[in-house]
């Protein structure tokens, strides 16, 4: 399809935003069901995007920024592969080829995030000389230009990508052969897969794992809808919280007889 001067100009800011979110983490405009289903109704392309989102928030449930490892760009993956599907005009059919994309999207990213953040370190020492002189505005001018640049980031790309136009991202996705597109789809489930495990690894404790196992086991009852699934998962969430606040009481006494403030964790370790 083809955009309009308005809808362009909002998915720039969209853009912009996914780009400072990805240091900020406030808004979380840069997660991928956030972004794409954001472009998504700028450009009526709703359903389409919001498949994606979920699909590229399942891959990116593991990407996490781990001292000096950085990690791939979702922000740019996400916007980026987004634009691609609106311009493609496939629709729901567009989404596989976008989500293949996606991935080498994000790893080239790392490039641009390497480049904005060697330009911050700077950034950093111009500040530290304007706190020195006691220039409290300087600080924060500088501080709003690491920050838009952070935008800048995913912003320019999208622009490029918007000028390339609908003509040659369709010829590029329709030039994409079928076994290419399915061997990336394969390695992006092998991501999410990857991702999942990191987070089951991080929420590995003796009082998530029988929510996990029960949660794991109703995800397999076909005839539950989201909806109680959700409904089941707040239901459980309030039993636990009802139960760490006895601290530990429902294994024999309080915490200064042997409870660890943990009252499922203590009957879990009691059998």
């Amino acid at each position: 399809m083809t955009m309009n001067f308005i809808q362009i100009i909002l998915v720039l800011i969209v853009a912009f935003l996914a780009g400072m979110e990805g240091v900020l983490d406030e808004f979380q405009f840069h997660q991928p069901v956030v972004a794409c289903t954001l472009i998504g109704l700028f450009t009526g392309n709703l359903v389409p995007c919001i498949i994606l989102g979920g699909s590229l928030q399942m891959i990116a449930l593991g990407w996490a920024n781990i001292g000096a490892a950085i990690a791939p760009d979702v922000a740019l993956a996400s916007v980026a592969s987004a634009i691609i599907l609106v311009l493609g005009g496939q629709g729901k059919a567009g989404v596989s080829s976008a989500v293949a994309l996606a991935v080498p999207l994000a790893v080239a990213g790392l490039l641009l995030t390497t480049l904005v953040r060697t330009i911050t370190t700077g950034i950093v020492h111009i500040m530290d000389h304007a706190a020195e002189e006691g220039s409290f505005t300087k600080v924060d001018i500088w501080q709003w230009v690491a920050i838009c640049l952070q935008g800048l980031r995913i912003a320019i790309p999208a622009g490029l990508v918007l000028a390339v136009g609908q003509g040659p991202v369709k010829a590029m996705l329709d030039a994409m052969p079928t076994w290419l597109v399915d061997g990336l789809s394969i390695g992006g489930g092998m991501v999410v897969a990857v991702g999942y495990a990191m987070v089951i690894n991080m929420m590995a404790t003796a009082e998530v794992w029988p929510f996990f196992a029960i949660g794991f086991v109703l995800g397999t009852v076909t005839e539950i809808t989201l909806i109680g699934l959700g409904a089941i998962g707040v239901g459980m969430a309030l039993i636990y919280l009802n139960l760490s606040k006895m601290g530990g009481s429902s294994n024999g006494g309080s915490n200064n007889g042997g409870g660890t403030g943990d009252p499922v964790g203590d009957i879990i370790d009691s059998y």
